[in-house]
């Protein structure tokens, strides 16, 4: 079953410690089959260096596994909860990589300060508010999920194909799971070149001029980054 689709996950997840933002059995990687309504994602704890296509689990949209004899991510309810969110995703990625934990440990967005970062977020890259002890104690990964859905009441996913989740770490997406770790490495990148702009200059500013323009000409209407085949 979506034999296609467990092939791209996994190398999703593999491309996740090629490109040095997982260690261990840290962070994992999903897509979703819209048509079927059915996600796959990573084994829970099984390291990168044992993981075969095979191992990745199916599940519903009401986290029911419906295929694989492992069991699937323990991060598997917040994938459904955006999923369900944001329908134009296809992907998404969560990881532990260094900088962007950082940023999200310190409970803060991860500001727009450069056309790198501009390129592939409209704006800031935001933080989740911390998380109660009710949502902690309850269902914890659902509300994880929430808390992120919450966090883009007036952002557009798309624009903002990322998050940082308040003491956690980032989740980023795309359409399919090779978008999606592809913006988590354009994240890591923006939170350490911030990290060292920020130490170098703390009172440094961004032309607001300049954000629109590398936006908009990569994922505007009139985008004219790239080439047309």
């Amino acid at each position: 079953m979506l034999e296609a689709l467990k092939e791209l996950v996994y190398q999703a997840n593999i491309d996740l410690v090629k490109h040095g933002l997982v260690i261990f059995t840290w962070g994992n990687a999903s897509a979703i089959d819209r048509e079927k309504g059915l996600i796959v994602i990573k084994p829970s704890g099984v390291s990168y260096e044992e993981m075969l296509a095979e191992h990745m689990v199916v599940v519903d949209l009401e986290g029911r596994k419906v295929e694989g004899s492992l069991k699937p991510s323990s991060d598997t309810m917040t994938h459904i909860a955006l999923y369900k969110s944001f329908p134009e995703i296809g992907g998404i990625v969560h990881t532990h990589s260094t900088y962007a934990t950082a940023w999200a440990q310190a409970c803060i967005d991860l500001p727009n300060i450069g056309t790198t970062h501009a390129d592939y977020f409209s704006q800031d890259i935001p933080c989740t508010r911390m998380m109660t002890l009710q949502e902690v104690e309850g269902n914890y990964e659902e509300e994880t999920g929430n808390v992120i859905i919450e966090r883009f009441s007036q952002l557009n996913p798309v624009h903002v194909p990322g998050v940082l989740v308040c003491n956690h770490g980032p989740f980023s997406w795309g359409k399919d799971a090779h978008d999606a770790v592809h913006n988590a490495v354009v994240m890591e990148k923006c939170a350490k070149m911030a990290h060292i702009a920020y130490s170098v200059n703390p009172e440094l500013k961004m032309n607001p001029h300049l954000i629109r323009k590398h936006f908009l000409r990569k994922h505007g209407p009139n985008a004219y980054y790239g080439q047309t085949f």
